[in-house]
């Protein structure tokens, strides 16, 4: 079974006639922005605990631009018994369809845009400050592009969970 795809007008329509709306992306990005009434099944619930979401007439599933839906197409289509969409464009779509969501901007950035800001910054404070003081300061990019390079094969980044633990991301992280 595959997600036919929808555009939001019509996954608005759905939803009216009963569908739920499932948000596929993690906590972080949720808890700053989300579609009203959406569900949240991060892919991590749904694939784990082999989630079936029983007793709807239709699903949509969405993410923030479509991509992630349409790559997890097959393991979200195997967790319902009904039909099954995915939102075209995710999130952002529905927000250029002038469709409602739910924003806290008192929530922290998603974690993957802190990684980019960080290692962004680091990348760009060690060519300054290789240029202006020592060439020896060049290895602090260096370091950071090995460890990207690293997190990119591995799934591992010792940046993203270091900044998990930072203090404004710690209401994300409670109970």
């Amino acid at each position: 079974m595959s997600l036919k795809s929808v555009s939001p007008q019509a996954a608005r329509q759905l939803l009216d006639a009963g569908a739920v709306l499932v948000d596929i992306r993690g906590a972080d990005e949720y808890a700053r922005e989300h579609i009203r009434g959406a569900r949240h099944l991060s892919l991590d619930q749904l694939n784990a605990a082999g989630t079936e979401l029983v007793g709807s007439k239709a699903v949509i599933f969405h993410c923030r631009g479509g991509q992630r839906t349409r790559m997890n197409e097959a393991r979200l289509a195997a967790c319902v018994s009904c039909d099954a969409y995915m939102l075209e464009g995710g999130i952002q779509a529905w927000k250029a369809a002038g469709l409602e969501v739910e924003q806290d901007p008192t929530q922290p950035l998603e974690l993957q845009r802190q990684v980019m800001i960080a290692a962004g910054s680091l990348v760009l404070l060690g060519v300054l400050l290789g240029y202006a003081l020592s060439p020896w300061l060049f290895l602090l990019s260096g370091f950071v592009g090995a460890g990207l390079i690293f997190a990119g094969i591995s799934g591992f980044c010792g940046m993203a969970l270091l900044l998990q633990r930072m203090p404004w991301n710690r209401r994300l992280n409670q109970p």
